[in-house]
Formats: structure tokens, C-alpha cells, sequence
């Protein structure tokens, strides 16, 4: 029986870590391009340390920049060595998991768009009604540490990035990280299989504070947090619950937490952790009927968080074999890549600590040496490169949006790919190998949606009706998987078949 809950453990928390890695790693530069181009004196300026507008500030920039839960832990490090208040860190702090581009159009997608606009809105009143009540009742005061000492400009710069990521890596914020992990990876343990499938369903006025005892330890990433609440609104959930799953799973994390206990003691801690269940809970019980989806046939019960679950059965005797496929279907090569290089990262980072006790690869970096300008050579300070390179992240995040949402006709391709493997699964009796595919099936019609969208900055409620007939058929088509129902098996098939038609024929020929 142990083994069930080790295996449990050990597949949601390196799941989990191989989700977050791209997000932990530019977290890992975001923070050292702080310490090494902005330095303490611009990293207060840029936020707005001491002004009115400090907290909208770390709210917008949160926004902005591609990190998670897991990733802002040494952000937030960097910002509590430059001097900002506490309030402006744990406002960055929160915010910045929620939204990016990628996420914010996802989720355009997946609901009505008031619904995710005000959800942002909300996020915002959050950060800044908790971030004020929290300066005035501990008003700090923050010392204002020096710069050091800038490293020249060059090569060493660049190097000097490097050097500050894989120091951070190996050190404290990895074991906060850690235990943001571990979190997640005790639900997976403990949760029984499958159990929370009816928590979160319309007519559950309880609803949003069971989300809010899941929430708090789970980790998600942005587009996780937004695919699910997709789901929920698919299958007309609790709003309010979803509201919590989007603040408290994507925005916290027991790591983050912990952080904030080490540095503002257990009763500020306890202070602010109540003083935002209580802004969050109010809230989500007042956008509960407002915001919900009256033209949705509510249903009985929700896959969405089956992954925060035990994710083997108690009868499972191969789980080796079962993580290795439950793996396979769930995690990009994009991840895998990404945690070859932060794992690459932590251990330079250990090497450097190892080998450089007495800091003399920082002494050399901050060593200035002459060096020969040429007539037209321009030498950009420090705050301006750091902005550059931030609005550059910013950039490719937009940029990057058109590469994961790609136009109709190869999303169509790829649609026709996962099509052809969910019915053939579907009608040979190959249950793992179909519901595989249809979830893949599924994503890339949410991906035609945002595609679309993207690119003509419109997307009409036929088109959208279209994707979205489509998918409640593949949801049927699952459960009658499930249920072992061949000859209706064999009927939605052919109607899926027929969907598809029409749909790509809409998509196509109105949008080319």
C-alpha cells in the first residue's frame, strides 16, 4: 500500500516540476536581470517604491511578464533585497501567475470574455485592498540598500546574468520550490482517485470554500489554471469556485508561503493570509450567479481536477509503467527541454558555490579592466538594457502567441491527426489510447478558437458554436467510452465525423 502513495507523490510532483521548469527559468533571469541591469536604486523606481502607484505597478508588471507561482519565488527575492515594501512584493507576487498572453487569450476563448476580464479586474482589487491594509497595519521601514557595484558593461554583463540565475537556482528559492511541489504532490498522494468530480457542480453553495481548501497547496500553471477553468465553465461549475481555483491555484503556492513566513514572521503571515481568503471568498460568492453561464446545461460532475488527485487506482500493480504513460500523454517535449536546462542551471549553481567560496568569480566580473571603444560604439546603462531585454520578453510573449495558435489550415491538419486516432481508439476499444486523443482532439479546437482570434481580432459566435458542438461530442464520445456503449460508440462517431466536416469547412472557408 505504500507503494501507492509514493508512486502517487512522485508522479504529480515531477509532473508538476516538468510543467513548471519553462516558468522557473525565467523567473530564475527576470530576477537576475533585476540585480545586474536595474540594481536596487531602479528596481524601487520602476515599481514605484514609496509612491501611490506602487502596487498598480507590480500588479501591471506582474501581468506582463511569463512566470508562475513557482517561478516569481526569485523574483520576489530580488524585490525584498532591493527594499520594496511588502505589500508591493506579495502584489507582484500574486499577480504575476495569473495572467500572460498566452493564458489571458486562452481564456477569451474558454468563456465569455467579461467573465476573465473581470476576473483580472478582480485580481487587481485584490492585490492593491490587501497590499494597503497590509502597509498600514505593518508599515516598514525598508532600508535602502546602495547599488553594489555595477559590472562593467560587455561581456561580463551578459556573463554576470548567468552567474546570479544559477546562484539563485541552487540556493534558498530551489528549496522553496520545493515545497511549493510538495504541496501539489501530498494532494496527489492523499486525494482519493477521482474525488473531486462533484465538489465544485452549481448547485453546491459550499462550492468555492472547498476550492479554497484545494486551492491553497495546489500548484498551476497559468494555461493549466485556464484550461480548467474552461472546463468548468463547459460544464456550467460553480463560478465562484472557479475564481478561487484561478487566484489560489495559479496565484499561491505552499513555497511562496513558506517565503513569507521566513521573512515577515507567522503572525503578518497569518494576517495577510486572512485578510485575502476573506477579499477572495467574498468575491466569489458575489460573481457566483451574476457571472454564470445561463445558456449551459449545467452537468453532474467535472474531469478538471482529476489531476490533482491519486492518480493510480488501489488495484494498480505496474506503476512504473502507468507513470511513464501517464507522463507521455501529458507532458510537452517544450517541458522536457526545459528542465534539462533548469536541472543544467542548479548544477553550475552548485559547482559555483562549490568552487567559489571566497567569491572570486564575483570579483572578477565587478573588476573593471580598460577596454577599447570603438568611434562608433554605444554604451547603453544598465536600467536601459534591463528594460530593453523585459519589453523583449514581453515581445516574444505576444510573438510567441502565433506559434502556439496557429492559422486554421494547420490547426485543421493536426485536428484531422488527433481525429483519425480518437475514433479509430474509439471503435477498436482502445480506451487510454482514444481518451489520449480526444483531449488532444479537444485543445486544438480551443486552439482554432484562439487562432482565429488572434488573428482577426473577431470571432464570431457561429464559429464559436461550431468548435463548441464539437467538443460536447467528444465529451459524450468519452463517456461512452468509458461505459463500453458500442453501439453509441459507433453512432457519435459518425456524428463527430460529420461535425468536423462542417466545422473545418466554416473555419476555412470564412476565415481564408
Amino acid at each position: 500500500m505504500i507503494q501507492y502513495y509514493l508512486w502517487g507523490f512522485a508522479l504529480r510532483f515531477v509532473q508538476c516540476l516538468l510543467e513548471a521548469a519553462p516558468f522557473i527559468l525565467a523567473g530564475l533571469f527576470i530576477a537576475a536581470i533585476f540585480q545586474r541591469f536595474f540594481g536596487s536604486v531602479e528596481t524601487r523606481r520602476l515599481f514605484g517604491e514609496g509612491t501611490r502607484s506602487s502596487l498598480f505597478r507590480a500588479w501591471v508588471i506582474g501581468m506582463l511578464l511569463p512566470v508562475c507561482s513557482l517561478g516569481v519565488i526569485p523574483v520576489a527575492r530580488e524585490l525584498k533585497k532591493a527594499g520594496l515594501a511588502g505589500g508591493t512584493i506579495i502584489a507582484f507576487a500574486m499577480s504575476a501567475p495569473l495572467f500572460n498572453p498566452l493564458s489571458l487569450l486562452y481564456g477569451l476563448t474558454l468563456s465569455e470574455p467579461v467573465t476573465i476580464l473581470t476576473f483580472a479586474l478582480f485580481s487587481l482589487v485584490i492585490v492593491t485592498l490587501v497590499g494597503t491594509i497590509w502597509d498600514r497595519l505593518f508599515p516598514e521601514k525598508t532600508e535602502q540598500p546602495a547599488d553594489d557595484q555595477a559590472i562593467p558593461y560587455g561581456i561580463k554583463r551578459v556573463l554576470s546574468v548567468g552567474y546570479s540565475a544559477a546562484k539563485e537556482a541552487s540556493g534558498a528559492s530551489l528549496v522553496y520550490i520545493l515545497i511549493g511541489l510538495s504541496g501539489v504532490a501530498l494532494l496527489g498522494a492523499f486525494l482519493p482517485q477521482a474525488s473531486l468530480q462533484r465538489s465544485v457542480n452549481y448547485d453546491n453553495s459550499y462550492a468555492p470554500l472547498l476550492m479554497t481548501g484545494v486551492a491553497i497547496p495546489v500548484y498551476a500553471t497559468p494555461m493549466l489554471a485556464m484550461s480548467q477553468l474552461g472546463s468548468m465553465f463547459q460544464h456550467a461549475n460553480s463560478v465562484g469556485a472557479a475564481f478561487i481555483l484561478l487566484v489560489l491555484g495559479a496565484g499561491v503556492n505552499l513555497g511562496l508561503v513558506a517565503w513569507i513566513v521566513r521573512n515577515y514572521n507567522w503572525k503578518k503571515t497569518m494576517v495577510w493570509f486572512a485578510l485575502l481568503l476573506l477579499v477572495i471568498v467574498g468575491l466569489a460568492y458575489g460573481v457566483e450567479k451574476p457571472l454564470f453561464p445561463t445558456n449551459i446545461e449545467p452537468a453532474d460532475h467535472t474531469h478538471a481536477f482529476d489531476i490533482y488527485c491519486q492518480p493510480f487506482s488501489p488495484d494498480t500493480t505496474s506503476f512504473y509503467q502507468k507513470a511513464k504513460q501517464k507522463l507521455g500523454h501529458v507532458i510537452d517535449p517544450y517541458e522536457i527541454y526545459s528542465a534539462g536546462i533548469l536541472g543544467g542551471v542548479i548544477l553550475i549553481g552548485f559547482l559555483l558555490r562549490l568552487v567559489d567560496r571566497r567569491g572570486r568569480i564575483e570579483d572578477w566580473l565587478k573588476k573593471v579592466e580598460p577596454v577599447k571603444s570603438g568611434k562608433y560604439d554605444i554604451v547603453l546603462p544598465g536600467p536601459v538594457l534591463g528594460i530593453l531585454i523585459l519589453v523583449g520578453l514581453i515581445v516574444a510573449s505576444g510573438v510567441g502567441c502565433f506559434s502556439y495558435y496557429p492559422s486554421p489550415d494547420v490547426v485543421c491538419e493536426e485536428m484531422t491527426i488527433a481525429k483519425t486516432e480518437a475514433l479509430s481508439g474509439a471503435l477498436s476499444g482502445n480506451v487510454s489510447h482514444s481518451k489520449y486523443w480526444i483531449d488532444i482532439y479537444d485543445d486544438w479546437t480551443r486552439k482554432l478558437e484562439v487562432g482565429v482570434y488572434l488573428r482577426n481580432l473577431n470571432l464570431s459566435e457561429y464559429h464559436h458554436w461550431k468548435a463548441q458542438l464539437l467538443r460536447e461530442k467528444l465529451e459524450l464520445l468519452a463517456h461512452e467510452i468509458e461505459d463500453e456503449e458500442h453501439e453509441e460508440i459507433r453512432r457519435l462517431v459518425a456524428d463527430i465525423q460529420h461535425t468536423h466536416r462542417r466545422m473545418v469547412d466554416a473555419y476555412l472557408r470564412d476565415m481564408n
